[in-house]
Order: structure tokens, then C-alpha cells, then sequence
């Protein structure tokens, strides 16, 4: 139940402040460093002057809080995204400099006019970047493992 000292945490938009976070669910922020930062808000400013806020002003209030006390999985997550990033420009940017797709036609023979098929051939051509020397030729074996189970 809300107490009568912190009863502005009520105007709070958790919604807004994951967004002014940069993060896309409630759940990556733990709730020990949500009730810290409401602890660290209340501290630093009184009731009454927090009541008198716009809620967009509270939640800019409770992001900065939450920016601080989370500073390394944010910073772990930002790092993530530009890993990403620069994985997939160095794959998308050749192309829009005028690169070449290199597209075997015995690739398209399964093709038969439908583009959904074509368009998730090129996709699996294009991200899985694998050179066929790097295969073994055991690969092409009819036998493969089954490992989606463990049988008795």
C-alpha cells in the first residue's frame, strides 16, 4: 500500500521511463534499483514539490535515478547493440555502395516464381556468411545426429 510520503510514485510512467532508458520491457529493470531510485527522489526533494511536478517531469526524475544506479547494464547493452551494428553494416553497406550478392543458380531451381522462397533464400545466403572451405566434407553425409533430445 502507498504511504501517504510517497503517493506522487503513483503519476510515475514506468512505460515512459523504460522508453527514456532505452529499453524495451519493464523487466530489465530490477526492482531492488526501481524502489532504490524511487528512495533516492524522495530523499533529494519533498513531497509537496513533487506532487507539483508534471508526471513527464517525475519520470525524466526517476530515468536519471535509474540511469545512475544502472550504469553498467546499460553500458553492457549499449556495447551489445554497437557489436551488432557494426556486424550487420559490415554485411549491409558494401551493398549499398554498389556490392555484389554472388547467387548461384542452382541455388533458384527450388525458386518456382515465389518471392517469399527467393527473398528467404538470398536472407539465409546473405547472413550466413559461411565459406564452403571452412566445411568439412562430412557434412554432406545422408546420416546427421539427432540433437533435440536425449533418448534411453
Amino acid at each position: 500500500m502507498i504511504d501517504k510520503e510517497n503517493c506522487w510514485t503513483c503519476q510515475l510512467d514506468w512505460l515512459n521511463i523504460v522508453r527514456l532508458l532505452g529499453l524495451e520491457t519493464m523487466d530489465q529493470i530490477p526492482e531492488e534499483k526501481r524502489e532504490k531510485a524511487i528512495k533516492r527522489v524522495a530523499k533529494e526533494y519533498s513531497t509537496e514539490v513533487l506532487l507539483s511536478l508534471d508526471p513527464s517531469e517525475l519520470d525524466q526524475l526517476v530515468a536519471n535515478e535509474l540511469t545512475d544506479l544502472m550504469r553498467k547494464e546499460l553500458d553492457q547493452k549499449r556495447k551489445e547493440l554497437e557489436r551488432l551494428e557494426k556486424k550487420y553494416s559490415e554485411k549491409v553497406i558494401p551493398l549499398k555502395r554498389g556490392g555484389i550478392i554472388r547467387i548461384d543458380p542452382n541455388d533458384l531451381r527450388n525458386f518456382d516464381g515465389d518471392i517469399e522462397k527467393f527473398m528467404r533464400s538470398i536472407y539465409k545466403k546473405f547472413l550466413n556468411n559461411k565459406d564452403k572451405d571452412d566445411e568439412n566434407d562430412d557434412d554432406d553425409d545422408y546420416f546427421r545426429e539427432d540433437n533435440t533430445g536425449y533418448y534411453i
